[in-house]
């Protein structure tokens, strides 16, 4: 019978070379390893690795091991986190992928209730906009992916295989610097932004930026575009050019020597918590989806 544990040790050595670099690597000493090896190699009933000089050479068998053990090892350890998180959420992580303005806005609140109710939970987070958010979590480097779509975006088709709880509802407002002609309106129409330079976001904002002002009837000419929406706010805020921003984004940043005005007509994003329908039930990931859906409400 080939146990877990000796394929690991397999594996090591196989990405090492030799007994005692796998031992180093291991925490173990290098007759344990070889011990294992041996066990590994009576189990398999063939010989998986041949020394050759000072390193290990695997056999073709041990080659064909090695390729499905990767495999083997992976979906055991998602058994044990999930086995661990049914029983009571004193264990397990979730990996949590997040836009910037979500990050300094819903996540904070949600993961600090987390930490409250379940320490034993550990949840890591990293930040990557849409689509590319939505990519890691399909190919399995993240349990949840905080994403948004625009209003009339395909964004809906592009989800139907995953699990959405809608958040919240996020609009866009517009940023003049404080000196401009509109800064003391309340509302301003696209339309009055025409000549105006423009200050873009993400490249996805940017997309939409430039389909909202086509709509309005003109096409925004585009002077800077950054991903940093303390860049955008400071260059507003500098008199280089006016911008879109959404609410989110807004709040999570000092805007200083700017003013903020309503968008008409009315332009807003959903934000959306997804994953995908077998991580839904892992209790970990449930408990941090009815977190931030706890946060967006407030």
């Amino acid at each position: 019978m080939i146990e877990a544990r000796h394929l690991r040790v397999l594996r090591a050595v196989a990405g090492t070379g030799s007994f005692s670099a796998a031992a180093r690597e291991l925490g173990c000493t290098q007759p344990a390893v070889s011990q294992q090896m041996k066990a590994l190699e009576q189990s398999a009933g063939t010989p998986l690795l041949i020394r050759t000089g000072r390193e290990m050479r695997l056999t073709q068998a041990g080659e064909a091991l090695v390729r499905h053990a990767a495999g083997i090892l992976a979906g055991l350890t998602a058994a044990e986190e999930e086995v661990a998180a049914i029983a009571g959420l004193r264990a397990g992580r979730v990996r949590l992928v997040s836009f910037p303005s979500g990050s300094s806005t819903l996540v904070p609140t949600a993961l600090a209730a987390m930490r409250a109710e379940h320490p034993g939970t550990r949840i890591s987070l990293v930040e990557a906009e849409p689509p590319r958010s939505v990519e890691m979590l399909r190919e399995g480097d993240c349990d949840l992916a905080l994403a948004f779509r625009y209003d009339g975006s395909s964004g809906s088709a592009e989800w139907e295989d995953l699990v959405v709880r809608p958040l919240l509802t996020d609009r866009l407002v517009g940023l003049v610097p404080e000196a401009h002609p509109l800064a003391g309106a309340e509302r301003v129409g696209m339309a009055e932004l025409a000549q105006e330079p423009w200050i873009a976001g993400c490249p996805r904002c940017r997309r939409h930026l430039v389909e909202v002002c086509e709509s309005a009837g003109f096409t925004p000419r585009i002077d800077f575009a950054t991903d940093d929406y303390p860049a955008v706010v400071g260059l507003v805020g500098a008199g280089l050019g006016v911008a879109v921003l959404p609410e989110l984004a807004v709040e999570s940043v000092r805007a200083k020597g700017v003013s903020t005005l309503v968008v008409e007509p009315a332009v807003e994003r959903q934000v959306v918590a997804l994953t995908l329908p077998d991580l839904a039930r892992v209790p970990a990931v449930a408990a941090t989806l009815a977190e931030l859906e706890r946060a967006a409400a407030r």
